[in-house]
């Protein structure tokens, strides 16, 4: 069941944003504590290496710190429905988990019990254990895995699943570096009968070269061929790339279209925590409570 909200009728022109982060960095990292304002959403990945303990570890110091902690639950690298149970079960007591992304996992073979999100979904841990805020995947650039009207399917599937739960779905997306071909991919989803919020991912202040290597290990590789094809020289691929001129062009979409699903971004900081977070904080997106939005929207994070 979905809930729509009133908002005050000033509309800021910077939107909001969350943030992704390793668990060994949550737990470890030395320049976590402040860096974010109280809040802040960070997103834990899960690659399938670290431990229930190491993610719980993870969760727990990120709401330490006064962020909100938003575990990934990958749902192909998963083993049984009872270490799934647990592993929710410890995230909501031990770390106060409230909000999640569950994905698709990346893998072609399922590691467990699980061979999708629906089926993790579908468990009704997240319900039981009251996590009612959940993230899944979206693909504004496809997939290598599935086609695009199978990922149209997944996604009414999802929306189905939130009207019949609890649940406030939002859809979250892998980074790219083509606004409009994102924000086109978004604004097409209620043609589709698909009306959830969307959070479009962006790649934080980084060299070209690095967010290259990251489009490759990501699976991105329309997203790879638009930047190496818009890096006009060589010297142009050893300077760092502007998150501008991805995330302007969302801006300025969501300020002049109250319709859009666009609600935020949600940045990948390849070039590290302390750039992102600066970058951020010089363009005014950390303040959630003055970012941009439109005039009613659905309650979401």
């Amino acid at each position: 069941m979905t809930t729509v909200v009133e908002m005050k009728s000033h509309r800021p022109d910077k939107i909001a944003a969350s943030i992704e982060v390793a668990p060994r960095q949550a737990v470890e990292s030395t320049d976590l504590p402040g860096l974010f304002p109280q809040g802040t959403s960070v997103y834990i990945t899960d690659i399938g290496t670290d431990t229930t303990d190491m993610l719980v570890k993870a969760a727990g110091r990120v709401r330490d710190l006064g962020y909100e902690p938003v575990p990934h639950f990958a749902s192909r690298r998963l083993t049984t429905r009872s270490a799934l149970e647990d592993r929710i079960k410890r995230m909501s007591e031990e770390a106060g988990v409230r909000n999640v992304l569950v994905i698709g996992g990346g893998l072609e073979r399922q590691a467990g019990d699980f061979s999708s999100t629906m089926e993790v979904l579908e468990t009704g841990y997240f319900d039981k254990y009251g996590i009612d805020r959940i993230g899944v995947a979206g693909h504004p650039e496809g997939s290598p895995d599935f086609s695009e009207e199978v990922a149209l399917q997944a996604l009414r599937l999802k929306k189905s699943f939130a009207e019949r739960s609890d649940a406030q779905l939002r859809i979250v997306t892998q980074f790219g570096f083509d606004a409009q071909k994102f924000i086109a991919w978004a604004d097409s989803l209620r043609e589709n009968g698909i009306d959830l919020p969307v959070h479009l991912g962006v790649a934080g202040p980084a060299k070209i070269t690095t967010l290259i290597k990251f489009a490759a290990m990501c699976g991105v590789g329309n997203s790879m061929n638009f930047l190496k094809k818009n890096a006009l020289s060589l010297t142009t691929l050893a300077t760092s790339h502007s998150p501008e001129t991805v995330v302007g062009p969302i801006e300025q979409h969501v300020l002049n279209n109250t319709e859009t699903p666009i609600r935020q971004i949600h940045v990948f900081a390849f070039g590290g925590l302390k750039k992102t977070s600066e970058w951020l904080e010089n363009r005014g997106s950390w303040d959630i409570k003055t970012s941009l939005y439109p005039s009613t929207t659905t309650a979401q994070n």
